[in-house]
C-alpha cells in the first residue's frame, strides 16, 4: 500500500523503548516532572533531534490528557488568550514552475487567504532564479497579500544577502530560516543588512538554542514548534522567553492542528501554519481536525487536543517493519498536493 512518510521510525523507537520506561509509573499530568525525568535521564548532554521529537510525541499527548481531565482544551491550558489562531497558506513548492505558482497562489487567494508562503532555495538557477519566482507570485497576487519566504536552512549568508537585495521592493513579511545550521551570529548580521524581517527556531530541539537566536538578535519573528522541539512545555517557555524581549511567535514547519493551540493560547503567539501537505496527512490521520476559515482557525470546543484518531485510517498505514521502509511506496509532498 502507500504510506506517508514525514518523522523517521527511529522517533517510534525511541518513544516504545526509552522514554515511556522512564515516565511509566508517573501522573501524565504532571508535565514539568516528566519533562524534566527525561531531559536528565536520557539528554544530559542537550541534543536535539531523536529525543526532542520523541519527547514532543509524548509531552503534546500528556497536554491532550491534562486538557481532557480537566474538561478544558490545551489552548486554554496554555494560557486561553483567545480560542483562534489567525493562519497562514504555505503552497509555493520547489517542483512548481512559475505557472503553477501563480495557479496555486491565485486559487488561495480566491478562496480567500491572505496570507501564502512559498519556499525558495531550490536549486533552479540559484538566488536569481529565486528571486524571479518570488517577483512572479508578488506579482499575481498584488501588494495587498502578505507573503513569505522560507529557505529551509539552505543559503551561505552571500547567497541569502543577495538575494534579499534582490528582491526588497517587494514588501515580504519574513524570510524564514535562510542560512545553514540557523547560524545565530550569521543571522544577526543578515538582519542588520536588510529591511526583510527575519524569522527562525522552528527545528530548534530545546529552549537554550532559541535563547541564542533571541539574545544575539538574529530574529525578529520566533518559530517554536511543539512537534520538534519537545512539545508544549517547551514552546511555552520558548514563547515567554521571546515575550521579555517583545518578539511575536509564529508557527513554522507544519503541523496545524498541534501548534494552532500555541499559537491561541499564549500572548505572543500569532500565526499558524497550514502547510498544504502536513494539513492533508492531519485530515487523514485525524478526526475532527479544523481548518482554516476566514484567515483563521477556531480551536475545537472540546477538552485536550479537540480531535481524536482515526485508529483505522492508523491501522491501514502501519509499516510494521522499519526495515521494509525504502520498499513501501512513498506518499511524497508532491502527491499530496497534485491528489488534493
Amino acid at each position: 500500500g502507500v504510506t506517508g512518510a514525514f518523522l523517521p521510525w527511529s522517533i517510534v523507537m525511541a518513544l516504545q523503548h526509552d522514554l515511556l520506561p522512564v515516565v511509566k509509573d508517573m501522573d501524565p499530568r504532571d508535565t514539568e516532572a516528566i519533562h524534566d525525568k527525561i531531559w536528565w535521564t536520557l539528554n544530559t548532554r542537550t541534543y536535539t533531534g531523536v529525543i526532542s521529537n520523541a519527547l514532543a510525541a509524548l509531552d503534546i499527548a500528556l497536554w491532550d490528557i491534562k486538557g481532557k481531565e480537566a474538561g478544558r482544551s490545551v489552548a486554554q491550558l496554555l494560557g486561553g488568550h483567545k480560542n483562534y489562531s489567525d493562519t497562514y497558506i504555505t503552497f509555493g513548492y520547489p517542483f512548481f514552475d512559475h505557472d503553477q505558482l501563480v495557479e496555486y497562489a491565485e486559487k488561495f487567494v480566491d478562496e480567500g487567504n491572505t496570507r501564502l508562503k512559498m519556499v525558495v532555495a531550490c536549486d533552479k538557477g540559484g538566488w536569481r532564479e529565486d528571486a524571479r519566482r518570488i517577483r512572479t507570485v508578488r506579482e499575481a497576487v498584488g501588494s495587498d497579500i502578505d507573503l513569505m519566504i522560507d529557505a529551509n536552512y539552505k543559503f551561505t549568508p552571500v547567497e541569502a544577502r543577495l538575494l534579499c537585495r534582490e528582491i526588497e521592493d517587494l514588501n515580504l513579511t519574513w524570510f524564514e530560516e535562510p542560512l545553514h545550521q540557523n547560524d545565530a551570529r550569521a543571522l544577526a548580521n543578515l538582519r542588520s543588512r536588510t529591511n526583510i524581517p527575519i524569522a527562525a527556531g522552528q527545528m530548534e530541539g530545546h529552549r537554550w538554542r532559541i535563547r541564542e537566536l533571541v539574545e544575539k538578535e538574529a530574529i525578529d519573528i520566533l518559530q517554536p514548534n511543539c512537534c520538534y522541539n519537545g512539545g508544549y512545555t517547551e514552546s511555552q517557555k520558548a514563547a515567554h522567553l521571546s515575550q521579555t524581549y517583545n518578539l511575536p511567535i509564529a508557527n513554522g514547519g507544519g503541523w496545524p492542528i498541534f501548534n494552532m493551540h500555541t499559537m491561541a493560547g499564549l500572548m505572543n503567539g500569532t500565526w499558524t501554519e497550514f502547510h498544504w501537505g502536513m494539513w492533508q496527512a492531519g485530515q487523514r490521520f485525524f478526526k475532527g481536525a479544523p481548518g482554516p476559515e476566514n484567515n483563521q482557525v477556531v480551536i475545537p470546543d472540546k477538552p485536550g487536543l479537540g480531535f481524536e484518531p482515526d485508529y483505522d485510517m492508523l491501522k491501514d498505514s502501519l509499516v510494521k517493519d522499519p526495515e521494509n521502509l525504502m520498499e513501501a511506496g512513498m506518499l511524497t509532498n508532491r502527491e499530496v498536493i497534485t491528489k488534493a
